[in-house]
């Protein structure tokens, strides 16, 4: 006797439908949020874009430019001395990124592997400092800034970013996924707790390093009101507040101010891009454990 197959083969065509009904709309989802996202990036581009024969306001809006030129682009270099802004957010953002990621697996590491009287009260008091808003703390922190002297200086403005609660908590977790033997074996060598914490515990949280590199890079090179209350001196403006000053000294000019906008947030994705293999990685060890 011949097996019946042809009965099942209906059921197996309806689910493979159903499968790739469901990928589709998948697929589906996942691009309307990415040009949820993308779209006002896109926009902005168009409008730097833009001839200046060309009405960025009519309506309905025209996404395509009738004439595409980089000229606006070049006009922002001539307008103010972003060239300037531009290096003074890298010094500042190269520095504040390079203490913030010193500091913060400092503190995390005897947090994570050392046991003292008051570790996990320290932690609760850390993590609690998360839920305070920068405003809260601007004026104390303005404050100090002045009295020591470092108002109108890029150390002032590396400071609320040196070292931050999650910083030092995205580093706890990363030092709590390496196995407990690792460091016991070393310390067995005689390898003293700083070199145990340089040689043995940093190499293995690399992406959680990188992870936490391209949120303070992003959280300083965007910081837009503490440069604006500790900086006076335009010699030491960043691009944030550049872009502010272009926007006022040509606020009819959208372009100029689309174009440079556009120049201030391509090192933020170049950074991104250069590190998204250990920023995803990284982002979900630190979730996961506990």
């Amino acid at each position: 006797m011949k097996p019946r197959i042809t009965a099942f083969a209906p059921r197996r065509h309806r689910g493979s439908f159903a499968s790739i009904g469901h990928v589709l709309l998948r697929y589906a989802v996942l691009i309307a949020v990415a040009a949820v996202f993308i779209g006002p990036f896109a926009w902005l581009l168009s409008t730097a874009m833009k001839s200046g024969s060309e009405n960025i306001f009519q309506y309905p809006p025209q996404f395509l430019p009738e004439q595409p030129t980089l000229r606006n682009f070049g006009r922002v270099f001539q307008a103010l001395p972003f060239f300037s802004y531009f290096i003074n957010s890298v010094f500042v953002a190269v520095i504040a990124v390079s203490c913030n990621l010193v500091f913060c697996s400092l503190a995390a590491y005897p947090l994570a592997r050392m046991s003292f009287a008051g570790k996990n009260s320290i932690f609760l008091v850390l993590i609690s400092t998360m839920m305070l808003p920068f405003q809260l703390l601007m004026i104390p922190l303005y404050g100090i800034a002045v009295a020591l002297g470092l108002n109108n200086s890029f150390l002032g403005l590396m400071i609320p970013h040196a070292c931050t609660a999650f910083g030092i908590f995205l580093m706890r977790q990363a030092f709590l996924a390496i196995p407990q033997q690792l460091e016991e074996s070393a310390r067995i060598e005689g390898v003293n707790r700083f070199r145990i914490w340089r040689h043995v515990m940093l190499p293995l949280v690399k992406p959680a390093l990188a992870t936490l590199a391209v949120f303070t890079f992003v959280g300083v090179w965007g910081d837009f009101l503490w440069p604006l209350v500790i900086m006076d001196d335009q010699a030491g403006f960043t691009l944030p507040l550049g872009v502010n000053k272009l926007a006022g000294a040509f606020g009819k000019d959208w372009r100029l101010v689309a174009a440079g906008a556009i120049l201030s947030i391509i090192p933020t994705i170049a950074v991104f891009l250069f590190t998204q293999r250990f920023f995803v990685s990284g982002a979900l060890r630190g979730a996961v454990k506990g």
